[in-house]
């Protein structure tokens, strides 16, 4: 019997790659299909390329076009330091990763801004978003597919969706501003070009745009940020991956809690079934692992880490359908009080 679910892939980086396994396991169940997708940063380069792939080929080609995008992803090498050493040869810029304290690096991206980069200034994830066949990302055909990103003057979210998902709209949604430039998209709604920064900082991911009536009620959150970390941090570095790690978990706690307070109310007969959705979340997620990557490894991967994270999301997603799989579509398998509390 076919189990409908939705999808919702956070950003992070590199670490996305955990999401790529995650895509690559489900793709492997005929009974699972997938008929909405919500991503954010890497999250919404995954679900483009997954919604390409499946309206070009079926489950094959999907997984095809992941392990494509991935590989890419992999060959561009580093996503942060070719931006502004683009210039020097290769050599020096590894020496530089191998050796160069990561605080110095970070320190340096407070005080050079994307704009100083001047002629060397590059995104190498445009160069793939490109390739990427849009007639698919943009059909109204197979997965309902939103990207959110945020408004850099007035700081709430935009969710693009069908033919306004462009190269733009992709590049916009992974657009951390002390690596990027801004990007700016025209706003039917206000009739001016709008600027847009990483939608993480605004819906990491967005879960509201899959409430639509026509889709399931299930939504399958793939978690990279994790929610909580055991120790506490004390140097400089930590505390301010810290910092970004809860607030880019905000606004998805935010909706959970939103969601709960709902289900609360169906349950309690204070609110007809009908009237408002009874949402079902689930979470694929691996804190263990991710808490004990560095948090630069988001866009300075290691040799081989992508393919690791591939790995660890293949597990976890096979522990979900194993453990909570003759959920999906009845309950819940996510404790939300505990989660949001």
């Amino acid at each position: 019997m076919k189990r409908r679910i939705n999808l919702a892939l956070q950003g992070g980086g590199a670490h996305g790659a955990f999401t790529w396994g995650v895509l690559d396991r489900l793709l492997e169940e005929p009974e699972i299909e997938i008929a909405g997708i919500s991503g954010t940063s890497a999250g919404a380069l995954n679900g483009a390329a997954l919604k390409a792939g499946l309206l070009r080929g079926g489950r094959a080609a999907a997984r095809e076009n992941l392990d494509w995008f991935w590989g890419e992803v992999d060959r561009a090498d580093d996503l942060h330091m070719n931006q502004w050493l683009t210039f020097w040869p290769d050599l020096m810029l590894r020496t530089m990763r191998a050796f160069v304290p990561r605080a110095a690096l970070d320190g340096l991206s407070l005080v050079v801004s994307p704009y100083d980069y001047g002629p060397f200034y590059t995104n190498p994830l445009r160069k793939i978003a490109e390739s990427l066949i849009f007639e698919h990302v943009c059909s109204p055909r197979g997965p309902a597919l939103f990207v959110s990103a945020t408004n850099v003057r007035t700081g709430k979210i935009r969710v693009f969706r069908g033919t306004e998902i462009t190269v733009d709209a992709l590049m916009a949604s992974a657009c951390l501003p002390t690596l990027f430039r801004t990007v700016e998209i025209h706003n039917p709604a206000t009739g001016r070009h709008e600027a847009y920064w990483d939608g993480g900082y605004s819906g990491n991911p967005a879960l509201f745009p899959l409430f639509d009536p026509a889709l399931p009620r299930d939504i399958v959150v793939v978690n990279i940020n994790p929610l909580v970390r055991d120790s506490v941090p004390r140097n400089a570095p930590d505390i301010l991956d810290r910092i970004n790690e809860i607030s880019f978990n905000s606004s998805l706690l935010s909706e959970l809690r939103a969601i709960g307070f709902v289900r609360r109310l169906i349950a309690e007969g204070k609110v007809p079934g009908d009237t408002m959705k009874d949402v079902l979340v689930h979470m694929i997620a691996d804190d263990r692992l991710m808490t004990s990557l560095a948090v630069d490894s988001k866009i300075l991967p290691t040799t081989g880490m992508l393919a690791e994270l591939k790995a660890a999301g293949r597990r976890s997603a096979a522990a979900f359908l194993r453990d909570h799989g003759d959920k999906l579509n009845r309950s819940c398998s996510v404790d939300l009080q505990a989660t949001y509390s």
